[in-house]
This record gives structure tokens, C-alpha cells and sequence, in this order.
């Protein structure tokens, strides 16, 4: 055997004449394929104005110079391009798309990534066929998303810190906000509705304490008030609010009476129509 079994380094002979180029050719595959770095692996053709000590691996198709060579290490030696056949194992990191490489003995293959649980923690960003920033840290691009049950039931949780802040679902066009549901400045779920114009309305507001619900909030001509559901601070006012205000056939359930009422327009009357 005159050379080695892997990388195929030329072995010096016993009484060898020259040994110097037995050994400098040596020197010369130990140079190209030790910490083995390729420019790219996508290229079919050679590059015009190559450097010499590039290294290139020659995609599928490969012509001009590389014809013949698919799949094999170029490298740009000062008389042109030398060509050496890569062995299984062999791993390479392709400088022009930061990619670490290996040879399976048929082709060259990403090297899979070997992640532990912990390498999957903390993470600054996630993207699913999309780009997360600083604001939308999990950004997912996608004709749906699944979120399933493990064993019985599935929560989707939105905490916020302060009463004051905001837990809610906001739905868009065009990255313009369209409708918002949930605890939006306050600790009362709403539902606001909202146009091109970027102004929102509040279709539907439910007290986070006693349960009751205000329809049509910003909508005077389809405002419902059931029980409780006008509440100090709504208004200028505490309590009920002036029957103009919500325009006639409004409803509300005023608590001090006990009793239901509705807007003419002017006045609030009673089911018998009593001015009260």
C-alpha cells in the first residue's frame, strides 16, 4: 500500500528518490481537507476571477472546467483546478450560507443539529415559516394553526400585569386592526370593533364583577343595559344615565327601582309607560 486508507496521503517509499514531493503532496490534501471550508456548493460552473486556495464543492451539472467532477472538492491551485473525491463522514462549513455539511458516501447532506432540551429554552425568537422580532417573539405563517389537547382539555392563557394593561385577541387587515376582544385597559371583557380610520367603537362591554352586560356602548340607537350594567364613572355622572343619551328604545335595568326601563328619546318610562 503506498497511501493512506482514508484520506489517500501518498506514503514515502524506502529508498525513495524526491522524497520531498511525496511529502509536500501530502501536505497539500492535509491543507485542503483538514478543517475542510467550501465558498459554496451551489455552483455548477466555475467562478471568472477564482483566488487561488478557493475552495468550492461542484453542484449537479457541473461545466466548463468542472465538468465530470459533481460532487467533488475544487480547489484553485496556481496551474487551475484540482479536484479530490470526498470520502463518507467527510464535514465541510459552507462560508457563503453559514451551513455546516456532511458526507453520507452517496451525496452531501446537512449535518442534523443534535439539540437537548435545554437548547430549545430561553430562546430570543421562534419562526415558523416566518421571522419573529422584539415585539411578536413567536411570529407563525401559516393556513392554520392547531393547538390540541394532551389527555383531556387545552387552555390558551393571556396574563397581563397590571389592571390597566391589556390581555386580548386582536384581529386585523392588512396589519389595520379590525376587531379586539378581552381585557382592554381594564379588567371588564369588551368586544370593540374597528375601521380604516384607526377610530374603535365598543360593541359589547361584560362587568368583570357582577357578570352583567352592556350592548352597544358607543352605539346609542342599540344600547342594552341589562341589570347593573351602567355603571359609575360611564358617564358624567354616576347611575342612570340621561335618556337622551342612549336615544329612544334604549333599555336599562335600574337597580334602585327594581325594575325595567326604556328611552321615548326624552324620558325613561316604565313597562305601563310611567315617566319614572
Amino acid at each position: 500500500m503506498d497511501q493512506t486508507p482514508v484520506l489517500s496521503l501518498p506514503y514515502i517509499a524506502p529508498s525513495q528518490a524526491q522524497k520531498h514531493v511525496t511529502h509536500n503532496e501530502a501536505l497539500r490534501l492535509l491543507d485542503i481537507l483538514v478543517q475542510l471550508a467550501v465558498i459554496s456548493r451551489t455552483k455548477a460552473a466555475p467562478p471568472g476571477t477564482p483566488t487561488t486556495g478557493d475552495r468550492y464543492i461542484v453542484a449537479a451539472g457541473g461545466t466548463g472546467d468542472w465538468a465530470g467532477h459533481d460532487g467533488k472538492i475544487a480547489i484553485r491551485e496556481t496551474t487551475g483546478w484540482a479536484f479530490i473525491a470526498p470520502v463518507t463522514g467527510l464535514v465541510a462549513y459552507v462560508t457563503g450560507d453559514a451551513t455546516l455539511i456532511v458526507h453520507n458516501g452517496t451525496g452531501w447532506v446537512p449535518v442534523p443539529a443534535n439539540l437537548t432540551p435545554p437548547d430549545l429554552q430561553n430562546l430570543s425568537g421562534v419562526g415558523v415559516n416566518a421571522t419573529p422580532d422584539t415585539t411578536n417573539r413567536l411570529s407563525v405563517s401559516a393556513p392554520a394553526t392547531l393547538f390540541n389537547h394532551e389527555g383531556a382539555g387545552h387552555q390558551i392563557k393571556i396574563n397581563k400585569a397590571a389592571a390597566g394593561d391589556t390581555a386580548s385577541l386582536l384581529y386585523q387587515t392588512g396589519w389595520g386592526g379590525r376587531a379586539e376582544m378581552g381585557l382592554a385597559g381594564n379588567d371588564d371583557f369588551s368586544l370593540k370593533v374597528g375601521s380604516d380610520s384607526g377610530s374603535w367603537t365598543t360593541a359589547l362591554i361584560i362587568d368583570r364583577e357582577t357578570g352583567h352586560v352592556g350592548v352597544g356602548v358607543d352605539a346609542p340607537s342599540a344600547r342594552l343595559d341589562v341589570k347593573g350594567g351602567v355603571r359609575p364613572g360611564q358617564y358624567a355622572t354616576a347611575g342612570r344615565p340621561p335618556a337622551g343619551t342612549l336615544g329612544a328604545g334604549a333599555m336599562i335595568y335600574d337597580t334602585t327601582l327594581s325594575k325595567p326601563l326604556w328611552s321615548d328619546g326624552t324620558v325613561w318610562r316604565d313597562a305601563g309607560g310611567t315617566a319614572v
